[in-house]
């Protein structure tokens, strides 16, 4: 760490700030700035448009707990600083110290601005030459201003606008497609359709394991791997949780470039305590702050206590929720009474026209298991009708059609 704030152009002045800023500005000039504007964390999304790997985000979060001159240094931060040094090249330069800075600063003012925060950085600190720490009010000045201005303006506000992508998408009309492998989703985005969701149900089948019970945990982590090179934002049906530590679930979806999340309050036949499944949706917005979190309320897919949907909605939006999912809801009037009580963006399944939806207030439809079941569905019958020697379909996509899908590199 005291390497890194030494070589470091933020704490320096004269020359050595001068030539240190130089390297800044010729690594953010070689950054395509469109490529930043995808979903995912922000750190992740810059390391990699600088040619490291997306994981070295983790070790930037522990290193810009200690970047200020006025924190005590920790073992875990030196230990950080070493390993994004071995990402970098190995090399302990000041080339490779500004890299580094460029990722550390934009960690925690990405999150804040992510998350509303207003200023991201309310106060920065500088180091005087008589080694006096000064603070600097940047209120008015979000990015600093004068020598010390940051170069790096225009490329996160691409970050954030990239993370913040998904939830706009909420503000018309969402209709969402839920693929189980890379080529439905890959088939779904050719369509046109602006996102793509994950089906539980599909995942969780195509690999042999029962849904909503907690065991697809990493079969959805990797087909999350596989869905976010898509050029759309990716929302994950992640069951209740999986499970144990959801912090990290929620950390390893953003660093990867998921956009979102479905997390259900269904458990077996009943439903989980709003005040238990509240901590789960609150411990997801706080690990992952960009992650568009989508709170389904089983009250009406379970046919179970069906008047607490709202209370249960509720709950969850004041635990962070961006949406609620209400699953099963399809009497329009119940509809447009949840659409008036809750005051984020509702989803419900494709079980009404569409106009009439949108008529009603809602704002994003998901096919949920539809698609899987029908095409396992269309399957069937095609294989049937080869056995039976009855005309097969002729509207069935061509073997070049869905190799095209897969990007050869």
């Amino acid at each position: 760490m005291a390497w890194l704030r030494a070589g470091g152009a933020r704490f320096s002045e004269g020359a050595d700030h001068e030539r240190r800023r130089a390297f800044a500005r010729r690594t953010l000039s070689t950054v395509d700035i469109q490529s930043l504007r995808r979903a995912g964390m922000p750190v992740a999304v810059l390391a990699e448009a600088l040619g490291l790997p997306r994981s070295v985000a983790s070790d930037v979060a522990v290193v810009a707990t200690c970047y200020q001159p006025h924190v005590a240094v920790t073992r875990e931060a030196d230990e950080a600083v070493a390993r994004l040094v071995a990402a970098c090249g190995g090399v302990w330069d000041e080339e490779t110290a500004n890299r580094i800075g460029l990722l550390v600063q934009a960690c925690d003012a990405t999150r804040a601005l992510i998350a509303g925060v207003e200023p991201p950085v309310p106060i920065t600190r500088r180091v005087a030459p008589d080694g006096a720490v000064v603070e600097v009010d940047l209120r008015d000045a979000w990015f600093g201003a004068g020598r010390h201005e940051c170069p790096g303006r225009a490329h996160a506000l691409a970050l954030v606008e990239g993370a913040r992508a998904f939830h706009r998408l909420h503000d018309g009309f969402l209709v969402l497609p839920n693929a189980w492998d890379f080529a439905s989703a890959a088939a779904f985005v050719r369509a046109g359709f602006p996102a793509v969701g994950t089906t539980s149900l599909g995942v969780a089948a195509a690999h042999g394991i029962p849904d909503a019970a907690g065991a697809a945990r990493a079969e959805t982590l990797a087909l999350a791997r596989m869905l976010v090179r898509l050029p759309v934002p990716v929302t994950v049906d992640v069951e209740a949780g999986f499970g144990g530590d959801v912090r990290s679930l929620a950390a390893e979806l953003w660093e990867l470039g998921v956009a979102g999340v479905n997390v259900e309050d269904g458990r077996g036949e009943g439903l989980a305590d709003p005040a238990d499944q509240a901590a789960i949706v609150r411990a997801f917005k706080e690990a992952a702050p960009g992650l568009f979190v989508n709170a389904r309320v089983d009250t009406h897919w379970l046919t179970v206590d069906r008047d607490s949907t709202v209370d249960r909605a509720l709950r969850y939006v004041d635990a962070g929720a961006d949406g609620i999912f209400v699953p099963g809801l399809n009497d329009e009037r119940r509809i447009a009474d949840v659409v008036a009580a809750v005051p984020v963006p509702l989803n419900v399944l494709a079980q009404l026209n569409i106009k009439t939806l949108q008529d009603l207030g809602v704002r994003r439809v998901s096919t949920g298991s539809l698609l899987f079941r029908a095409a396992l569905g269309e399957a069937v019958r095609t294989a049937e009708a080869v056995r039976d020697g009855t005309p097969t379909p002729t509207n069935i996509p061509t073997y070049n059609q869905i190799q095209s899908l897969t990007p050869t590199s």
